[in-house]
């Protein structure tokens, strides 16, 4: 594949690159399937993810008639890549077997070796046959909404298709790689005025927030709407706190550090709760949660913004939800995605329906979710959250710190691109929208790593 980084670079054309043959093997961070057993006994949180992640050569395989072989210049790290890597809650190779039923395409995927990765930046080096909207050497991203239209409810809201799956987590072949194939209904423009890592860091985590606070299908944020933001500092947070500033909102950010209190603030983020210093303790024990401890929450809110928020915005799951139920408006929206504490959770029913509130499930987002968002961030409207950027030999090391929750915002991972800062088309753009708006998250790390060497 250096081949291909090295045409890239200096400037191949389209017609180039797809006369350049498609290697058979590639490199890529992977798991297998004879060790999805390793890590049983342990406790979740000392399962490693270096000990499961493998960087090496894997079979290119055939390409679909709706897919294209895209050269991947970067990737990031996800959550669902860290719960590959240590095989919980489930090994991921039931969803490949899964997906290897449905057709002959789908057998492709069933393998030993598991490819991880939900995001990517890279450019297009060919195109199935069914292909229309995108052509060799297009400079791209990739969502990882992994949907055929076959299901009558995907033409309403692909998200509720019933095989709707996550690239890279429930199908194969996903961004920590030199080469991926990718759905061409996957593939949106690449952000001109963002280096390879920058633009391969906000297609999940930003679509996510996207649809669960903007868009018709979750929370329908309006102008001055207050939203409680757990996690606010982390990718799917730091992404809510723009959308929320961006569409006339009043942030409130959680996060468990004074550093990060900093961060948000120079994000723009006024309210700011650093729940370690105001030692908030929702769980008396391992089965009673504290309601005084939600309304001392609740206080601490009210004392910042004079209400109670509007919109809560959150997916730490079990740790919090009680917490999120009480503190929520009469006739608020508790938006919910992923469970990074515990999908078990428990809230008190009664401050629900007796005030009117409502849980609101939301799951990744449709690609006209993804492509608003992704035009926000071309525009230089939404910044990327990358906080620190990885090789592909290093992705044991970067899932390792997203689980140990030892990362501000994303971590991006450098795969065919030998170094950051690459692959900016617009400089002027670039300069026009701020260097220090646009590495707000990487400088914070930067500095609190020199501060602490």
């Amino acid at each position: 594949m250096k081949q291909f980084a090295d045409a890239i670079d200096a400037g191949a054309s389209g017609s180039d690159l797809e006369a350049m043959p498609i290697p058979e093997s590639f490199r890529a961070a992977h798991v297998l399937r004879n060790e999805q057993t390793m890590f049983e006994g342990r406790a979740s949180a000392d399962k490693d993810p270096r000990e499961a992640m493998h960087i090496g050569e894997v079979a290119t395989p055939e390409l679909a008639p709706d897919e294209v072989y895209l050269a991947v210049m970067a990737s990031s790290i996800n959550f669902n890549t860290v719960w590959s890597s240590i095989f919980e809650p489930l090994p991921t190779f039931g969803f490949l077997d899964r997906l290897g039923r449905e057709s002959r395409w789908g057998a492709r995927h069933a393998l030993d070796y598991h490819v991880l990765g939900s995001d990517a930046s890279g450019v297009v080096l060919q195109v199935g046959s069914a292909v229309r909207n995108w052509r060799p050497g297009d400079r791209v991203v990739v969502h990882c909404n992994y949907v055929d239209d076959q299901d009558p409810a995907a033409h309403e809201d692909s998200m509720m298709a019933s095989n709707q799956r996550i690239w890279g987590f429930e199908s194969n072949f996903g961004g920590l790689a030199d080469l991926s194939v990718v759905k061409a209904n996957q593939l949106m423009p690449k952000p001109t005025h963002l280096s390879w890592e920058e633009a391969a860091v906000n297609a999940l985590c930003a679509s996510t927030s996207y649809r669960m606070l903007v868009g018709d299908n979750a929370a329908r944020m309006k102008q001055g709407d207050a939203v409680l933001v757990w996690g606010a500092s982390g990718g799917l947070g730091g992404y809510a706190c723009q959308l929320v500033l961006n569409g006339g909102g009043v942030p409130v950010g959680v996060v468990s550090s004074p550093d990060k209190v900093d961060l948000l603030n120079q994000l723009g983020v006024d309210h700011v709760i650093d729940r370690s210093a105001d030692g908030y303790r929702f769980w008396a024990d391992e089965n009673t949660q504290d309601e005084r401890e939600w309304r001392r929450l609740g206080k601490t809110v009210r004392g910042l913004i004079g209400d109670d928020p509007d919109i809560v915005f959150e997916h730490p799951g079990r740790s919090t939800m009680g917490a999120s139920v009480f503190v929520a408006k009469r006739g608020g929206k508790i938006v919910t995605c992923a469970a990074t504490t515990g999908y078990m959770i428990e809230y008190d029913n009664r401050h629900l329906w007796m005030r009117l509130k409502q849980i609101v499930a939301s799951h990744f987002a449709n690609y006209a979710e993804a492509w608003a968002m992704n035009r926000l961030i071309g525009q230089g409207r939404i910044q990327p959250t990358l906080s620190k950027t990885y090789t592909l030999n290093e992705t044991g090391l970067a899932a390792w710190q997203v689980h140990g929750n030892l990362h501000e915002g994303k971590l991006g991972v450098l795969c065919l691109a030998s170094g950051p800062g690459q692959g900016i088309t617009d400089p002027d753009k670039r300069e026009q929208i701020g260097e220090e708006k646009i590495t707000l998250f990487a400088r914070h790390a930067a500095s609190l790593e020199a501060a602490n060497a």
